[in-house]
This record gives structure tokens, C-alpha cells and sequence, in this order.
């Protein structure tokens, strides 16, 4: 007797084993100004040592904008050395062909542009930008009425994101404009997220692990103590931050 030969039925649309899809990450941003100091790790050791949470395993893209005419350094003994100090490079942006052909041999993704940096003068010291980015799409923006817990991430990309209950330590607000708190912010603001820098953070209270804007940032040890717990605004100041009470 002879079996007949089974058939297996071609999948349904959309049922592959995987699904790629857009998504919004928070991801550190290196920018390389010196990248042969030999104080370079030592500096940077130190600056991790003050929050070595917020730092463990966390992604980082090499921003090349102030080296990306230089002729590109040892890319794969520079991200050891990043490992080993728990950080994760991902990415590079801002690279010249022989950057782009570095990252490449070193295992490094090639992200977009992002904002534009500023880029250190003769002096060392950042030049203010000299033209001023655009604003972000119009929108209709969102307001959040529920706590934003540890690990949740709520993310506006067209226009201001407002939440009108607390924000817990581990948790993340990305918008592409103002970000408004009213109430205890304890996790981590992104503000300006698509490189404008007129977007400003508002809180009632500052608990922040991190705040930023336009890829500026503040972690919690950097943060005045006079302010914590204080209702305050937090905008750009050519290449700073600056945080002030509200009245």
C-alpha cells in the first residue's frame, strides 16, 4: 500500500518566526575629540565610576564629527577598552570613508547623523552651534495620566510629551519636544530627541537619573543638590545645560 506524500501548506502572511520593526532606544553618544589622550580612559574611568549603574551595559554609539578628517585609530582595541569598562559600542556616526571602512572591520554599525556636535575649537574649548536646527514636526503631542514605572519608556516623536504622574526610578521619556512633569521625575528625560535644542524639560520635582536635550546631557551626581526635589526648568546653554528654579 502506498503512502501519499504530505504536503506542507505554505506559511500564512506574517506568520515568519520574527518581526523587525522601528523602535526607539536610548543610546549613549561617545563624541571622540581626542581619542589618542592618553588620558583618555583614565578620564573616562572615572567619569563611569560616579554612576556605574547608569553606565553598566550601556549601548554607545562613537560620534567622529571632530575627528572625521583624522586618520581613524585603532577601532577594535578602542572598543575593547570600552568593554572592559562595561560600556557596549554599537555604532559609529559623523565618519569619513576610512572611519566608515574601520567600523566596518571592527564589527561597528554605521548609524545616521544624528544632530550636528560641537566641535572643539584651537583652544579646546566647544563652539557654540551657528545655525540653529529646526523644530520639530508639528503635532499634537501626548499626555501620559499614569504612573511611568521602572523599565517602561514613553516616547513622542512629534511635539511635546506631558505626564501628569510620577516617573520612576529606570523609567524613560523620549519626546521631540518639551517634556513636562508634574510630578516627581525620578527616572530618565529625553527632551529634543531629534536634535532641537530650544526643547526644555519641566518637572515639580527633580529626582532625575538623567536628564537631556538634543543629545546634551546631565547625569544625577552632576545635578546642583541645592535643586533636587525642587519645581524646575532645565534648557540649553550653548554646549551645557542649564537647570533653574521656576517660579
Amino acid at each position: 500500500m502506498e503512502r501519499s506524500a504530505t504536503t506542507k501548506a505554505a506559511p500564512e502572511p506574517g506568520s515568519a518566526p520574527f518581526q523587525i520593526r522601528g523602535s526607539v532606544q536610548t543610546i549613549l553618544s561617545l563624541r571622540l575629540i581626542a581619542p589618542g589622550d592618553p588620558d583618555f580612559f583614565v578620564l573616562l574611568r572615572d567619569r563611569v565610576a560616579h554612576n556605574p549603574e547608569f553606565f553598566r551595559d550601556a549601548p554607545v554609539v562613537l560620534d567622529l564629527a571632530p575627528v572625521a578628517d583624522a586618520t581613524p585609530i585603532d577601532l577594535e582595541a578602542f572598543t575593547a577598552e570600552l568593554r572592559r569598562l562595561r560600556l557596549v559600542p554599537v555604532g559609529i556616526r559623523n565618519g569619513g570613508p576610512a572611519w566608515q571602512a574601520a567600523a566596518r572591520a571592527a564589527g561597528l554599525a554605521q548609524l545616521g547623523p544624528g544632530g550636528r556636535p560641537n566641535v572643539a575649537n584651537a583652544t579646546g574649548r566647544p563652539e557654540p552651534l551657528r545655525q540653529r536646527p529646526t523644530a520639530p514636526p508639528p503635532g499634537a503631542g501626548l499626555v501620559i495620566t499614569e504612573p511611568v514605572r521602572g523599565g517602561q519608556q514613553v516616547s513622542c516623536p512629534d511635539g511635546d510629551l506631558t505626564v501628569l504622574a510620577p516617573v520612576g526610578h529606570g523609567a524613560e521619556l523620549v519626546a521631540a519636544g518639551h517634556i513636562h512633569v508634574y510630578a516627581p521625575l525620578r527616572g530618565r528625560a529625553f527632551a529634543g530627541a531629534n536634535g532641537d535644542e530650544r526643547a526644555m524639560i519641566f518637572c515639580d520635582q527633580l529626582e532625575a537619573e538623567l536628564v537631556s536635550i538634543a543629545g546634551i546631557y546631565l547625569v544625577s551626581e552632576d545635578l546642583d543638590p541645592r535643586l533636587r526635589g525642587k519645581r524646575v526648568r532645565i534648557r540649553c546653554d550653548g554646549a551645557r545645560l542649564s537647570i533653574g528654579p521656576v517660579p
